[in-house]
């Protein structure tokens, strides 16, 4: 058994200059100076005075908060761990073999999680995702592989603690769905999934075929970034727009079918059209799509380099079939491939009930190295 503590103080003085690594890589100090500065800003007189901002000031203190306490647990638990091999060699005691090894492969776990949160250093990386489900051609079998892509992100979303709004939902003819927005809340939700945006390519046996003859569908997903009202100067005005207003229908209850509560927003200037169904009201529907509608022009903006909203000329998103970032393969094999970054899995199940993070991963890696897969 000693060879196996030995080992072990070995892995774990090897793992020590990574963790030390990663003080500097989350700017501890400075996120200890930004949290001395917020909470000053909480002991001011009149903090409270503006609910809205004080809140907001409350949130990044606590972001702050929970960074460095992390950080500050991961160092105990690489000292309790070594405490545990040196007492374990030195009284020749075996019976906390089973501890040290769940507490190491817990704390190197935590660390790769860490690690991967400093390469998400993009403008809007630490905001909330809006996810759009566009199913593709082929009727049935694209709807229902649209709404198994839905059910494989929103499990993603609950295994990390996220949680997810229903913005609108428009059901398939005979199964699945044609369409659903989402917004998926959390810190770094937008980072973690903006890899996940592109064109997704199921082969399998089509269940609705009586045939039984193998398929292939197609489905786009689309992600963005919320962005904030405040946060960026857009204004939208009522002219830019078409507003429409129809009854509720699908996901979101039965309760507000029965009125016209449901808005689309069509943005005359380029084509982009938003809608909410899920709201009891036509205004909180009409203020989720300004939101959506916002957040998408801001992201189009950032990522063409353009200098202003009315830069942006025509629709600009469209699905091109055959450009899939990721392939899964029911039959005659089980394969999950991402097609960017070579990150693959025969585990097709559990990639559908949400097991994306070796294909987050890989994305954030290859983004930071510049190391794609040549195609």
């Amino acid at each position: 058994m000693n060879i196996e503590f030995e080992a072990y103080k070995g892995k774990l003085n090897d793992l020590r200059p990574a963790l030390d690594g990663l003080s500097e890589s989350l700017n501890l100090d400075g996120l200890r100076n930004e949290l001395e500065r917020l909470h000053a800003m909480q002991e001011a007189p009149g903090f409270w005075d503006d609910p809205e901002k004080s809140q907001k000031i409350v949130m990044k203190a606590k972001t702050a908060e929970n960074k460095i306490e992390r950080y500050e647990k991961m160092v105990a638990t690489w000292d309790d761990l070594m405490t545990i091999c040196e007492m374990a060699l030195e009284e020749e005691d075996d019976s906390m073999l089973d501890e040290l090894k769940e507490g190491f492969e817990k704390l190197s776990e935590g660390m790769e999680s860490c690690r991967l949160e400093t390469l998400l250093t993009g403008n809007y990386d630490s905001n909330n995702a809006l996810m759009s489900f566009h199913a593709g051609a082929g009727g049935t079998e694209a709807q229902d592989w649209c709404q198994m892509l839905y059910r494989m992100y929103t499990r993603w979303a609950e295994r990390h603690g996220f949680t997810y709004k229903i913005l609108d939902y428009l059901e398939g003819d005979e199964a699945g769905l044609k369409s659903a927005d989402i917004l998926i809340e959390g810190e770094n939700a937008y980072g973690f999934l903006k890899g996940e945006n592109g064109v997704h390519r199921l082969v399998r046996v089509s269940p609705f075929d009586s045939n039984a003859r193998r398929q292939t569908s197609f489905s786009a997903i689309e992600v963005i970034p919320e962005i904030q009202d405040e946060s960026q100067d857009v204004e939208i005005k009522p002219e830019d727009y078409e507003m429409q207003v129809f009854r509720s229908s699908g996901a979101g209850g039965q309760h507000i079918n029965k009125t016209s509560s449901a808005v689309r927003l069509i943005h005359k200037a380029t084509g982009i059209t938003v809608a909410c169904q899920t709201e009891r009201s036509q205004f909180q529907n009409k203020e989720n799509c300004l939101r959506m509608l916002r957040s998408k022009l801001v992201e189009i903006k950032e990522r063409e380099h353009l200098d202003k909203i009315s830069d942006i000329k025509g629709v600009q998103q469209k699905i091109e079939w055959g450009s899939q970032i990721r392939n899964y393969v029911f039959m005659p094999y089980t394969l999950v491939k991402d097609t960017r970054t070579g990150c693959e899995t025969s585990n097709v199940n559990a990639v559908m009930d949400g097991a994306l993070d070796p294909f987050i991963e890989s994305y954030l890696n290859c983004l930071a190295t510049g190391n794609w897969v040549q195609k």
